[in-house]
């Protein structure tokens, strides 16, 4: 049995998910503050987007390769 202290694959993808979920909620509240106090500022609210969306497209790729699917 393999009782080193090193993280498998698995749990470092956990965890690598786990932080770009919350950086993801994060700019999801820096959105809704920036639209609310300053409308006007459509570059930056573009920028912060952009981001986001790439965040989530990030977490799903690493998802996918938490739990491929499989088709027989």
């Amino acid at each position: 049995m393999n009782s080193s202290p090193r993280m498998n694959e698995a749990e470092v993808l956990t965890i690598e998910i786990a932080v770009l979920r919350g950086e993801h909620r994060d700019l999801d509240l820096a959105i809704a503050v920036l639209q609310e106090r300053h409308p006007g500022d459509v570059l930056t609210l573009r920028r912060l987007k952009k981001k986001k969306l790439s965040l989530k497209d990030l977490i799903a790729r690493l998802e996918d390769r938490l739990n491929p699917d499989i088709i027989a």
